[in-house]
């Protein structure tokens, strides 16, 4: 098992569902603030296929181990990122 695959793999990933959390309608209608410009529907479906292409890249190339430490990095690394809160007073 090559690192440097898994890690590029798990950071893209995890930016790429940062960037749907930030983002995302609901929550930014629940802390007052206005939509963002390029979040539409059709951004955050591409966005999902953007996040699954490194994990079927790893299982394509036949390394479950690195396909599975993606997998939960992407799980963990996405439940810390839904524990952000935003800011009210921003």
């Amino acid at each position: 098992m090559t690192h440097l695959p898994l890690l590029a793999a798990t950071a893209f990933s995890l930016a790429t569902i940062f960037w749907l959390w930030r983002g995302d309608p609901k929550r930014r209608r629940v802390a007052g603030l206005p939509p963002i410009k390029g979040h539409g529907t059709t951004a955050r479906r591409l966005a999902l296929v953007a996040i699954l292409l490194p994990g079927i890249g790893l299982a394509a190339l036949g390394d479950s181990a690195a396909f599975l430490i993606w997998l939960g990095g992407c799980a963990i690394g996405g439940w810390l990122v839904a524990q952000i809160r935003y800011r009210s007073d921003a």
